[in-house]
């Protein structure tokens, strides 16, 4: 178990990261163990075939046999939503003893894979050759795998983090934590992280708490290493809708009466979204979401709430009735 004790400075600077070199670097559990979650097998098939003319012993050699991965892959976002160029920029200035140390504690107790070997040598330069060959089979990698869908994933990774905030704001970090997975418990100040594979207790310190939603995570993923300051990745809401396509209302006489992209939408809204969360679950663009919802509001279908920036949408009574997804009481 890894526990973080939070003092008031930390809970002060609780903040939120979107990292596309996490994703990037977390992904690789899902493409070597494609049994770790069926929701991402749709994005695996669709992304082995480009994957051809990478090296690929180095790349599934990054994950060790315990899942583990190195630390130094998955650096601290310096800023709120920083560019994957940005992100391996600090990847390639890591130094080469740091290199050695999260490499050989991400594989302990196995010994390193060959791909990996060079992490062994007592020269600098070849491991920093090892370095610099995994920032560029990771720079391919992102281009092929993660890229063509990134936007997508963001406007999923915001709204995940649209409905935390809410969390923090309406209940503090008990509610915050309370359902964000069954192995993250909140008591008495500290962050307890179970069923992880180091145990360690990192002290209140007052650098903060950064939370990193994820596609990929499939569980709560802090540093391997009690020396980084507290992070926590952590598996994002709606990831089942990332993949597949919308909902349709299977109701012609709904789709003859609103048009099928208003009926669509209204299929949508059991739980209160933002704009742009329901055109990426739509793929359309958000001005067209925006046209179909002032009608649906203007017509008593639909109703909105502001959320700090955003304005929340969900279905109305009227609405739950003409789509039958539920029945008055």
């Amino acid at each position: 178990m890894i526990s973080y004790e939070l003092g008031v400075e930390d809970l002060a600077d609780t903040r939120f990261a979107v990292s596309p070199l996490h994703e990037t670097v977390l992904s690789l559990r899902v493409l070597r163990e494609p049994g770790l979650s069926a929701l991402h097998l749709p994005w695996r098939r669709s992304v082995l075939g480009g994957l051809e003319a990478l090296d690929t012993d180095l790349l599934m050699s990054l994950v060790a046999v315990r899942r583990t991965l190195p630390d130094f892959l998955t650096p601290r976002p310096a800023s709120f939503a920083p560019s994957f160029e940005e992100e391996l920029a600090v990847v390639r200035r890591t130094s080469p003893d740091l290199v050695r140390r999260d490499l050989l504690a991400a594989h302990a107790p196995d010994p390193l894979p060959a791909a990996l070997l060079d992490a062994t040598s007592a020269h600098d330069a070849c491991v920093a050759g090892l370095r610099d060959a995994i920032c560029e089979l990771l720079r391919q990698y992102w281009e092929s795998a993660i890229k063509p869908m990134w936007s997508q994933m963001r406007l999923l990774l915001e709204a995940d983090m649209t409905y935390r905030a809410r969390q923090l704001a309406v209940g503090g970090a008990r509610l915050l934590f309370a359902d964000m997975h069954p192995n993250l418990r909140w008591h008495h100040g500290v962050l307890h992280i179970e069923k992880m594979i180091g145990r360690h207790r990192v002290p209140s310190s007052g650098r903060g708490l950064l939370l990193v939603p994820s596609v990929f995570a499939h569980k709560p993923a802090p540093p391997v290493s009690p020396e980084e300051p507290p992070m926590l990745a952590y598996p994002s809401r709606g990831v089942a809708t990332l993949w597949g396509q919308a909902p349709l209302v299977d109701t012609p006489a709904l789709v003859s009466l609103l048009g099928a992209p208003k009926a669509r939408l209204l299929g949508l809204l059991d739980e209160p979204l933002p704009t742009v969360e329901i055109a990426r679950r739509l793929r359309v663009t958000a001005s067209a979401v925006s046209q179909h919802l002032r009608v649906l509001h203007a017509t008593g279908l639909v109703i909105r709430a502001r959320d700090g920036r955003q304005v929340l949408y969900r279905r109305s009574s009227l609405g739950d009735q003409l789509t039958g997804q539920r029945q008055p009481t």
